[in-house]
């Protein structure tokens, strides 16, 4: 399992950091259980089932976490923590229609159970729900943070969707796709904060910077543990991004770094896709020293997600986001 040298702060997991705002995460379920409402049932259920299988909620924490840092007193972030959550929902079913993923969080996906067209019709709603709710908080700033990151996110998807199966996606190309899908998001849910707080341009722009590079990190780490995990720690099989032929940083690097022999293995693996050769693939990554180069690569971001924060002032939140950072690095799920 990989190990990474922690710093200073409390890396002891996401528990501590969730029991600092504890009572906003429990505001932030039983609001999203009252807007998934719907009168059409399939979409009470099929909303319901993905919203309960067991994310982190990372996502709606980081908001909460930077709003309450910011100073902010109000009650919007409980609403806008809710609206980050459906966003991400949203992707997680249009994702794992586009991927055929049967697998997530150790469930059965839902396109895998109600099938294809009503998991994307389910994500719209998801989507459209999402935006309703950021009407509520009546910040434009708000609304045009969110149309701007969502409009990235499907940038990203589409540019994922050219890298499947090319074995020649550089790790440039690779990095601008997670930086999009993935770390957007996490971008605007740290920025919302900071508006919320009523916060001037400079520590606007520090949270969103921070949010972004623990986005990526995040994902960095995602990329370590595809291939260094558990399926009982991750929910999904080993190498379940080679098998959709996604090229990730661990292969990227082998190939760059390992023999011709080695770098044409991996090449036909993201070509053809699937689990074949999957034991050979892993042997090259752990020999070409992937999966630590990748870890490395997602400390980096994470220490620049730390050194983000330094506008701000010392307070418990400011902490917990220190810790955010690490835990994105140290954990093993």
């Amino acid at each position: 399992m990989l190990k990474l040298v922690k710093n200073q702060y409390d890396t002891s997991g996401i528990g501590s950091i969730r029991s600092l705002v504890s009572e906003e995460i429990n505001a932030v379920d039983t609001l999203i259980q009252a807007r998934l409402h719907s009168n059409v049932s399939l979409i009470n259920l099929l909303s319901h089932y993905i919203i309960n299988s067991g994310g982190k909620r990372l996502r709606p924490i980081l908001v909460l976490l930077t709003a309450k840092a910011c100073g902010y007193k109000g009650d919007q972030h409980i609403n806008l923590a809710a609206v980050i959550e459906f966003i991400h929902t949203a992707t997680l079913l249009h994702d794992d229609v586009v991927d055929a993923s049967q697998l997530r969080r150790g469930k059965m996906t839902a396109n895998a159970v109600w099938g294809n067209e009503a998991s994307v019709l389910v994500g719209d709603f998801l989507y459209s729900r999402a935006f309703e709710m950021i009407v509520d908080a009546r910040e434009m700033r708000i609304m045009e943070i969110m149309s701007i990151t969502t409009n990235a996110i499907a940038e990203g998807e589409v540019m994922q969707l050219l890298n499947c199966h090319d074995a020649a996606t550089t790790e440039t190309q690779y990095l601008d796709v997670i930086n999009r899908k993935t770390a957007r998001l996490f971008e605007a849910a740290a920025q919302i904060g900071a508006v919320l707080g009523h916060q001037d341009e400079h520590v606007e722009n520090a949270l969103a910077s921070y949010g972004l590079h623990l986005g990526v990190a995040f994902q960095l780490i995602d990329d370590v543990l595809d291939y260094s995990a558990s399926p009982e720690d991750t929910g999904k099989n080993v190498g379940d991004d080679l098998a959709e032929g996604k090229p990730t940083l661990p292969l990227i690097h082998a190939m760059q770094v390992g023999t011709q022999e080695q770098a044409a293995l991996i090449r036909k693996a993201i070509e053809n896709g699937g689990h074949d050769n999957m034991q050979a693939v892993c042997a090259i990554i752990e020999a070409t020293g992937a999966i630590p180069y990748t870890a490395q690569a997602a400390q980096q971001e994470a220490d620049l997600a730390i050194a983000a924060l330094d506008p701000l002032p010392e307070s418990a939140y400011k902490d917990a986001l220190y810790s955010l950072a690490e835990f994105s690095v140290n954990r093993s799920y």
